[in-house]
């Protein structure tokens, strides 16, 4: 029986919960995943986790921030003037696009608004949050000429880091 390696086109459904038990993310309401395993596509704990699976089978993964979206790190929450927002009506728990100054795109989410100054929160929501993953494999087939329809294909499998959620997400 086959089982997943690298370079396998997999195909799963998923949920993932956090260690409270609430559902954050889930693909049984809508097509599967698929990605290629070893493309860095998927958080290191989620691929790690198919590793080894056969069609059909299920598994429940735990991941650790240290294979998920990373530890917090109060150094990349940022206070910035409220008028650098101009346009925009800032509100605690708003989350944003903002440009960082090597020029990416960053989601931050806006923590605490006093005094003119905006903070603003930097890290991945899920950074520093135990996940656990319920994953049904659906299908195994080939990965080395695969790319994700919403990639752009330029990037013969590496990620460029500017694709949001999707190939380099």
């Amino acid at each position: 029986m086959e089982t997943v390696a690298n370079g396998h086109l997999v195909t799963v459904h998923y949920t993932g919960r956090l260690d409270t038990g609430e559902i954050f993310d889930t693909s049984e309401d809508r097509e599967p995943l698929k990605f290629v395993i070893g493309r860095g596509t998927v958080i290191p704990g989620f691929e790690n986790g198919i590793i080894g699976m056969s069609v059909g089978q299920q598994k429940k993964v735990i991941v650790p921030p240290s294979q998920g979206y990373g530890e917090r790190n109060e150094k990349r929450l940022v206070r910035i003037d409220q008028s650098r927002l101009e346009g925009h009506q800032p509100r605690v728990g708003m989350h944003m696009q903002v440009e960082l100054s090597d020029g990416r795109l960053a989601i931050a989410t806006i923590t605490a608004i006093e005094n003119g100054k905006v903070t603003l929160d930097l890290n991945h929501p899920l950074a520093g949050r135990t996940l656990t993953f319920d994953i049904r494999l659906l299908e195994i087939a080939d990965g080395s000429t695969w790319q994700d329809e919403e990639c752009c294909g330029e990037h013969d499998g590496h990620c460029c880091g500017e694709h949001g959620d999707s190939c380099c997400g």
